[in-house]
């Protein structure tokens, strides 16, 4: 699969798994936006993290093994009040950092965040992202 096509009639639709494929970018989300609470697009060519605007309820998004080549990115996940759990291992923005200070990178930008790559989000690990 190399574009991701409209969810019509999946309105119900909750967990949604594109991963291993070929997308290049996040789009036609818009019919799932109020219900959708797991995307798994890892192993995908994504560069971009434009096209989750809107989706209110989303609380996973594993995006490992894509294209994010900008801390910026992320900044676009802020809005999403819902979301507690990511996954970025593998993407470009890791590159030259160890595990931990790839975690902290990321709360510095998602600040509500819970989980990242699989670790618990502690007390200590937001304050020192506050201090980066």
């Amino acid at each position: 699969i190399d574009k991701m096509f409209a969810l019509t009639g999946m309105s119900n639709l909750k967990i949604l798994s594109l991963a291993r494929n070929r997308l290049k970018r996040i789009e036609k989300l818009e019919d799932v936006a109020d219900t959708l609470e797991q995307l798994w697009l890892s192993y995908n060519e994504i560069s971009s993290l434009d096209g989750l605007q809107g989706m209110n309820k989303l609380e996973v998004l594993y995006m490992s093994n894509n294209s994010i080549k900008e801390w910026s990115e992320l900044d676009k996940l802020a809005e999403l009040e819902s979301l507690r759990e990511v996954l970025f291992i593998g993407n470009d923005i890791y590159d030259g950092l160890e595990p931990e200070m790839a975690r902290l990178m990321v709360v510095k930008h998602l600040p509500n965040i819970t989980k990242v790559d699989a670790v618990l989000i502690k007390d200590d690990d937001r304050q020192r992202a506050a201090e980066l």
